[in-house]
């Protein structure tokens, strides 16, 4: 049996919205207390030796949500950066970002590329963040870097790898989505290729250090053949 040991977990943070509507809260607060959550995987990832986590902050798509629920989700991205990038220091976790951050409201890519930079000596744990970020677009971006550059055919997996946003980022072994939707919603398309996939129902908010446990308990369980027989 083949087992890869893990590098990169990667997770689709999902149901923040539906928490909080199930306690008659704001939508906004639902995405408050998925910042605990994240708080709290990260810690975990680290006491469990993962040397990279990535989380599926905002995506391309969630343009398409209420103003005031976009408005309130920039909002905490400032917020969390700024009161919390002292603590990841002390920590040494590696904050770096995935997506069109040119997009972004000027002084939030601002503080993103502040915050990779500040974080990029420490060999510790690597945390992403995809931050208005979409495979597809990803791929597209790619090619037309390749398209630029004067590439000639025929096009390798590596030449194209070469233009993705973290080309060096080890593809994620052990994709998580919570709140029990089952599909990927445009999340490290080229990446997850061959990736084990754990779907839970709880939502995001609730998920805790015991349910990373199961996921890679989980994992570990499994064969992993690559097209092998």
């Amino acid at each position: 049996m083949e087992t890869k040991k893990l590098e990169h977990i990667a997770i689709i943070m999902d149901g923040n919205g539906r928490w909080a509507k199930s306690r008659g809260l704001p939508r906004i607060m639902g995405h408050h207390a998925g910042v605990k959550a994240v708080e709290r995987t990260v810690r975990a990832a680290k006491e469990l030796g993962i040397p990279c986590l990535s989380l599926y902050a905002f995506s391309t798509e969630n343009w398409k949500r209420p103003r005031g629920e976009v408005l309130g989700l920039m909002g905490l991205f400032r917020y969390y950066l700024r009161s919390k990038l002292e603590e990841l220091c002390k920590e040494e976790v590696r904050l770096r970002f995935a997506g069109d951050l040119s997009a972004l409201p000027h002084d939030i890519a601002a503080i993103l590329e502040e915050t990779a930079e500040k974080t990029k000596a420490f060999t510790g744990t690597q945390l992403v963040t995809c931050v208005n970020y979409g495979g597809r677009r990803e791929i597209l971006e790619a090619v037309d870097k390749l398209i630029a550059s004067g590439a000639e055919g025929p096009v390798t997996e590596d030449m194209l790898r070469a233009h993705l946003y973290l080309p060096d980022l080890p593809d994620p072994d052990l994709i998580i989505r919570t709140s029990g939707e089952l599909r990927l919603s445009n999340f490290w398309l080229w990446q997850s290729a061959y990736s084990e996939y754990y779907f839970t129902d709880k939502y995001w908010p609730d998920f805790d250090k015991q349910d990373l446990l199961d996921a890679v308990g989980d994992y570990y369980e499994r064969e992993r053949r690559y097209g092998k027989a």
